[in-house]
C-alpha cells in the first residue's frame, strides 16, 4: 500500500479510503451487514495497507459510526487510524436537526463523537452544500469545531466548483480553518468533475476522494443494458437508478470489461486504477461488503494502466447532466 499526503496537508493516507456505508446493525438497507459480518473485512482491510475509513452521520441512522468505532480500534491505535465523517442529512426531528448551521454543525460532532467512541475525527466533512444557511456562518462553526479540537481538519462533499472557492475565501478572509479535501463523485462514467472542480482542487492542493469510484457497481457489471440487476444492491438501491441511467454509460462499462479481459483481471481491478491514476486524486472511497470487493480494490492500488489503456477507457465517454450535488 501506497501512502500520500493529503492535498497540501501533513496528514498520511493510504491510497484507498475504507468507505463504511455497508456497515451497521439493523440498517433498514437490505445490502449493509452487520457489525459481525463486517469485521473480516475490517480486518483484511488494514492487513492490506488500509489506514483511512470514512463514514457519515445519516448511513443508517448512524450504525455506521458505530460500527466504525467499534471495528477499526481493534485493529488500528487512534496514531494509526484516520477517521472522516460528514454532517448535512437529517438526524433528528425537526427544523434544526439538518443543514449546516452554527447550531446543528456542534450539535452533530458531538453526536457523531458519541456514536463513533472518539475524542475527535481527524477530517470532518460537509455532505452537501446548504443553501438555508451562510456559508460565513458553516466556515466560522467548522472552525470553532476544529478550535475545540474536536476535528483536526475539515472537508466538503459534491457542489459546485464556485460554491467551493466561495467557502474557501470566506474562511481565508477571517483566518478560519479551510477546506482540505474534496469527496466528488468521479468514476469512469460520471467525470464531469473533470471541467471545473478538480482543477480547482489540483491548483489549490485540495485531496480529491472520489465517492462511488466503481459507479455504486455498474462498471463491475451488476446491472446490464437490458436491465437486468444483479446484486442486492443494483435491485434496491434507487440512487444508483438516478446517476446511471444514459444508455451510453454502458458502452463504458464494456470498455472497461474489454481492457480488463486483456489484462486478465476483474473489471473493478481496472476501473480503479483508471481512477488512481487521473490528476489530483488521493484516495477513492471503497466499499466492500465481500472480502472479494476489496481484494480487487488492493489489487487495484497495484496495477499500473499504460496511456493507451487510459485513453481506450476514456474514449467512449458522453457527458452528463451534473449528478450527485442534491
Amino acid at each position: 500500500m501506497q501512502y500520500v499526503n493529503l492535498g497540501a496537508t501533513g496528514l498520511r493516507v493510504s491510497r484507498l479510503c475504507m468507505g463504511m456505508m455497508g456497515f451497521g446493525n439493523g440498517s433498514e438497507r437490505p445490502w449493509v451487514i452487520d457489525e459481525d459480518a463486517a469485521e473480516p473485512i475490517v480486518k483484511t482491510a488494514v492487513e492490506g495497507g488500509v489506514t483511512f475509513f470514512d463514514t457519515a452521520d445519516t448511513y443508517s441512522g448512524g450504525a455506521s459510526e458505530v460500527a466504525t468505532g467499534r471495528l477499526v480500534p481493534k485493529f488500528l491505535s487512534r496514531d494509526e487510524m484516520v477517521v472522516a465523517t460528514k454532517v448535512f442529512m437529517p438526524m433528528t426531528p425537526g427544523e434544526n436537526g439538518k443543514g449546516l448551521s452554527r447550531k446543528h454543525i456542534l450539535s452533530a460532532i458531538d453526536a457523531s463523537l458519541t456514536r463513533l467512541g472518539l475524542d475527535y475525527v481527524d477530517l470532518y466533512q460537509i455532505h452537501r452544500w446548504d443553501p438555508q444557511t451562510p456559508i460565513e456562518e458553516t466556515m466560522g462553526a467548522l472552525d470553532e469545531v476544529v478550535r475545540a479540537g474536536k476535528a483536526r481538519y475539515i472537508g466538503a462533499s459534491s457542489m459546485f466548483a464556485w460554491q467551493f472557492a466561495e467557502a474557501q475565501h470566506s474562511a481565508e478572509r477571517r483566518g478560519w480553518s479551510r477546506f482540505v479535501s474534496m469527496q466528488n463523485h468521479y468514476n469512469l462514467i460520471y467525470r464531469e468533475e473533470e471541467r471545473e472542480m478538480i482543477p480547482l482542487c489540483v491548483d489549490q492542493g485540495i485531496g480529491v476522494l472520489p465517492w462511488s469510484p466503481l459507479a455504486r457497481g455498474v462498471l463491475t457489471g451488476n446491472r446490464t443494458r437490458a436491465g437486468d440487476k444483479r446484486t442486492t444492491r443494483a435491485g434496491t438501491d434507487g440512487f444508483t437508478d438516478y446517476l446511471y441511467s444514459q444508455p451510453t454509460d454502458f458502452d463504458v462499462v464494456d470498455r472497461v470489461g474489454e481492457v480488463a479481459g486483456a489484462r486478465g483481471v476483474p473489471s473493478a481491478q481496472v476501473a480503479l486504477a483508471w481512477l488512481l491514476a487521473k490528476p489530483g486524486v488521493s484516495a477513492p472511497i471503497v466499499g466492500s461488503t465481500k472480502i472479494g470487493h476489496l481484494e480487487d480494490a488492493l489489487a487495484a492500488e497495484q496495477l499500473q494502466l499504460s496511456a493507451e489503456e487510459m485513453a481506450a477507457l476514456e474514449e467512449p465517454y458522453v457527458p452528463h447532466p451534473v449528478l450527485g450535488h442534491f
